[in-house]
Protein backbone atom coordinates (compact mmCIF):
# COMPACT_ATOMS: atom_id res chain seq x y z
CA UNK A 1 0.00 0.00 0.00
CA UNK A 2 1.40 3.59 -0.84
CA UNK A 3 0.80 6.56 1.40
CA UNK A 4 -0.02 10.03 -0.40
CA UNK A 5 0.14 13.07 1.25
CA UNK A 6 -1.46 16.04 -0.69
CA UNK A 7 0.44 18.34 1.71
CA UNK A 8 3.24 18.27 4.18
CA UNK A 9 2.40 18.52 7.79
CA UNK A 10 -0.99 16.91 7.22
CA UNK A 11 -2.17 14.91 10.73
CA UNK A 12 -2.76 10.81 10.05
CA UNK A 13 -6.86 11.84 9.75
CA UNK A 14 -6.03 14.07 6.72
CA UNK A 15 -4.23 11.35 4.74
CA UNK A 16 -5.77 9.25 2.35
CA UNK A 17 -4.59 6.09 1.37
CA UNK A 18 -4.42 4.88 -2.26
CA UNK A 19 -3.82 1.21 -3.55
CA UNK A 20 -1.77 0.86 -6.19
CA UNK A 21 -3.88 -1.31 -8.76
CA UNK A 22 -1.47 -2.44 -11.12
CA UNK A 23 -0.30 -6.27 -10.58
CA UNK A 24 2.26 -8.46 -12.14
CA UNK A 25 0.77 -11.57 -14.98
CA UNK A 26 1.82 -14.57 -14.04
CA UNK A 27 4.50 -16.20 -16.99
CA UNK A 28 1.83 -17.73 -19.60
CA UNK A 29 3.30 -20.51 -21.19
CA UNK A 30 1.52 -20.16 -24.69
CA UNK A 31 0.22 -23.45 -26.48
CA UNK A 32 -0.43 -24.44 -30.25
CA UNK A 33 -4.13 -24.45 -31.63
CA UNK A 34 -5.24 -27.57 -32.89
CA UNK A 35 -4.71 -28.31 -36.37
CA UNK A 36 -8.10 -27.46 -38.33
CA UNK A 37 -10.78 -30.14 -39.73
CA UNK A 38 -10.91 -30.15 -43.47
CA UNK A 39 -14.58 -30.16 -43.15
CA UNK A 40 -16.99 -30.68 -40.40
CA UNK A 41 -19.27 -33.18 -42.27
CA UNK A 42 -19.61 -36.78 -40.76
CA UNK A 43 -17.83 -35.13 -37.34
CA UNK A 44 -18.46 -35.47 -33.84
CA UNK A 45 -18.09 -31.98 -32.22
CA UNK A 46 -18.37 -31.65 -28.35
CA UNK A 47 -19.66 -28.44 -26.82
CA UNK A 48 -18.62 -28.21 -23.41
CA UNK A 49 -20.16 -26.64 -20.73
CA UNK A 50 -17.07 -24.97 -18.72
CA UNK A 51 -20.09 -23.60 -15.75
CA UNK A 52 -18.72 -20.13 -16.37
CA UNK A 53 -22.17 -17.51 -16.31
CA UNK A 54 -24.66 -18.85 -19.33
CA UNK A 55 -21.90 -20.78 -21.27
CA UNK A 56 -25.12 -23.18 -21.54
CA UNK A 57 -26.94 -20.82 -23.59
CA UNK A 58 -24.66 -19.93 -25.70
CA UNK A 59 -23.40 -23.50 -26.47
CA UNK A 60 -27.18 -24.47 -26.79
CA UNK A 61 -27.48 -21.75 -29.69
CA UNK A 62 -24.33 -23.15 -31.34
CA UNK A 63 -26.28 -26.98 -31.73
CA UNK A 64 -29.16 -25.71 -32.89
CA UNK A 65 -26.97 -23.38 -35.28
CA UNK A 66 -25.26 -26.87 -36.32
CA UNK A 67 -28.38 -28.68 -36.38
CA UNK A 68 -30.10 -26.20 -38.76
CA UNK A 69 -27.01 -25.32 -41.10
CA UNK A 70 -25.22 -28.55 -40.66
CA UNK A 71 -27.26 -31.37 -39.66
CA UNK A 72 -24.34 -34.38 -40.73
CA UNK A 73 -22.36 -32.98 -37.64
CA UNK A 74 -23.20 -34.70 -34.38
CA UNK A 75 -23.09 -31.92 -32.13
CA UNK A 76 -23.00 -33.02 -27.93
CA UNK A 77 -23.42 -30.97 -25.61
CA UNK A 78 -21.74 -31.60 -22.54
CA UNK A 79 -20.53 -30.01 -19.16
CA UNK A 80 -17.62 -29.91 -16.87
CA UNK A 81 -17.42 -32.79 -14.10
CA UNK A 82 -16.52 -29.76 -11.57
CA UNK A 83 -16.23 -25.58 -11.38
CA UNK A 84 -14.80 -24.46 -14.55
CA UNK A 85 -11.74 -23.56 -12.35
CA UNK A 86 -11.27 -27.06 -11.62
CA UNK A 87 -9.54 -29.92 -14.78
CA UNK A 88 -12.33 -32.39 -15.99
CA UNK A 89 -9.26 -35.32 -17.36
CA UNK A 90 -12.24 -38.06 -17.94
CA UNK A 91 -14.28 -35.43 -19.66
CA UNK A 92 -10.93 -34.76 -21.94
CA UNK A 93 -10.24 -38.55 -22.35
CA UNK A 94 -13.55 -39.20 -24.06
CA UNK A 95 -13.44 -36.36 -26.53
CA UNK A 96 -10.35 -37.40 -27.77
CA UNK A 97 -11.63 -40.70 -27.97
CA UNK A 98 -15.31 -40.27 -29.78
CA UNK A 99 -14.94 -36.81 -30.77
CA UNK A 100 -13.44 -34.82 -33.66
CA UNK A 101 -13.34 -31.21 -32.09
CA UNK A 102 -14.41 -29.16 -29.33
CA UNK A 103 -15.68 -25.58 -28.55
CA UNK A 104 -15.58 -24.46 -25.11
CA UNK A 105 -18.11 -22.12 -23.42
CA UNK A 106 -16.61 -19.63 -21.16
CA UNK A 107 -19.76 -17.45 -20.84
CA UNK A 108 -20.60 -13.88 -21.33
Amino acid sequence: MTVVEASPGLTRAERISVLNPVGYEPEVNPKPLAPRLDTLDGKTIFLVDCRFDDSAKLLEQIRLWLAEHLPSVSAQLVQLGGVYAKDDPQLWTRIKAEGHAAILGVGH
